[in-house]
């Protein structure tokens, strides 16, 4: 048995603001810091042999503040785009409440949360899932089969992607994940990659 830990990012600047992140860059907020400390409060009963995350600098902000709060610096850390956060194309850097009153509820949820919804020069949650599963399987599964525990550092979208395959999420049901910046998903999955157990932590549940 292994732990695989899914943990979103803390609230970045452009959270803060409503804007849509997806490639470009920015940083946490206090905030997003304080959610990171204590999702890693969250997490101090595990120990992690490798942790993942992408070139994103909210990614590594929220890892490197988790693995100081855990007390855990001999963690393998592997970096990876193959776990980015969504491409959001000609949407990034735009306030999502404003594109909502341009496109209209309808047309703005299915952007937003479903699975195949084409974006002009970005990804979908589809293609998303295409370039991470594989990358998952190939370097990720491996490591729990062996009983190791992971850590992945990632975004709304990369990490919804990663949850449908684990939970076998049909297409249509995707767009009910929901994922709050440090929230923590927490699976446990044995050799033969099932998930045995599984539960949801967030900042709601300690104060540091």
């Amino acid at each position: 048995m292994a732990y695989l830990i899914l943990v979103r990012h803390g609230t970045s600047t452009y959270n803060e603001k409503g804007i849509w992140a997806g490639w470009d860059n920015p940083e946490l907020t206090d905030k997003g810091k304080e959610e990171a400390k204590i999702a890693g409060e969250c997490l101090k009963d595990i120990h992690f042999n490798e942790a993942y995350t992408s070139d994103l600098i909210r990614h590594k902000q929220t890892l490197q503040i988790i693995l100081n709060v855990i007390n855990q610096h001999d963690v393998k850390i592997i970096e990876s785009n193959a776990i980015k956060e969504r491409n959001y194309g000609d949407f990034t850097g735009k306030n999502k409440w404003e594109v909502k009153q341009q496109l209209g509820e309808t047309a703005f949820l299915k952007l937003r949360r479903s699975w195949d919804f084409p974006v002009p020069h970005g990804e979908s949650l589809k293609q998303v899932y295409e370039r991470e599963i594989p990358y998952y399987e190939n370097s990720i599964l491996p490591q729990l089969k062996a009983g190791k525990n992971i850590l992945i550092s990632g975004s709304g979208n990369s990490l919804r992607a990663l949850i449908k395959y684990l939970e076998k999420i049909p297409d249509n049901q995707i767009d009910k994940v929901e994922i709050a910046p440090g929230e923590i998903y927490v699976y446990e999955i044995n050799t033969l990659e099932e998930i045995t157990h599984k539960e949801i932590r967030n900042h709601h549940e300690l104060t540091v």
